[in-house]
């Protein structure tokens, strides 16, 4: 596997909207990696974006704008407690069940004609690969969603584990999701790896024990990420590379 053993490393941060502020980051703590879990809407693919055109759908049936503002409120978020936020936020009269059923239609007809990958995926899977290191899936996105963008890719069957948000009470920032990820690798959360695009989703990770990796979007770049280990730049980033052994037998 591979240590921490570094005195520090320094990385770049876009927090609470100050951009590029240096941060220090935990290392030196002889942590030992033995699996990896991902995320996967704005972290593998480009799925933020379709959601947002799905918000924005939905708003505008309704009179109301889709901003930024709140679809950073729903991320993590699972299902219902998703389109809780949207009721909430504009103080809507919708029936949250109604909501997310109409939610579902909207995104599910936009979903495989605008899907794309996030910049370096392939790269970063190989990458994944070579470490031998299992590795495997931790959506808050519903199972019939995954099963439909899992099978456009060439690694599903790489996968260790794959987790949805049907797999989970509490969505992020709730750790749930991520101490169910541990217990499918085997592994202490201690010993694994979470890459997350939001603050939601790495507080879950922070909050499990794992060793988190924010690696920030455009949708996403003024997140609070707070106790991770790194913030990078994109899946191609090499100090994100560096934390992964060239081979394990882990």
């Amino acid at each position: 596997g591979v240590r921490f053993d570094q005195p520090h490393v320094v990385a770049r941060c876009h927090c609470r909207g100050r951009p590029f502020q240096k941060l220090t980051l935990k290392t030196g703590l002889n942590m030992h990696l033995r699996g990896v879990a991902l995320d996967m809407d704005g972290l593998l693919f480009d799925t933020e974006r379709i959601y947002f055109q799905v918000g924005q759908v939905l708003m505008e049936r309704r009179g109301h704008t889709f901003t930024l503002e709140l679809q950073q409120k729903m991320m993590g978020r699972v299902g219902l407690s998703a389109v809780g936020q949207m009721i909430d936020h504009h103080q809507l009269g919708d029936d949250p069940v109604s909501l997310l059923a109409e939610s579902d239609d909207v995104y599910g007809d936009l979903l495989l004609g605008e899907l794309r990958p996030m910049p370096g995926l392939a790269e970063w899977i190989d990458r994944l690969r070579t470490s031998g290191l299992p590795f495997g899936l931790a959506t808050s996105s519903r199972r019939k969603f995954v099963d439909m963008i899992l099978p456009t890719t060439e690694w599903s069957g790489d996968l260790a584990f794959i987790l949805t948000g049907d797999d989970v009470t509490h969505g992020k920032p709730n750790p749930e999701m991520y101490l169910k990820a541990a217990d499918r690798l085997l592994v202490s959360p201690s010993e694994m790896l979470v890459l997350e695009d939001s603050g939601n989703g790495s507080k879950a990770a922070v909050s499990a024990g794992a060793v988190t990796v924010a690696v920030p979007n455009e949708h996403t770049r003024s997140h609070v990420f707070e106790d991770v280990h790194l913030v990078a730049d994109s899946l191609a980033d090499p100090r994100l590379w560096e934390l992964l052994p060239q081979t394990t037998n882990a």
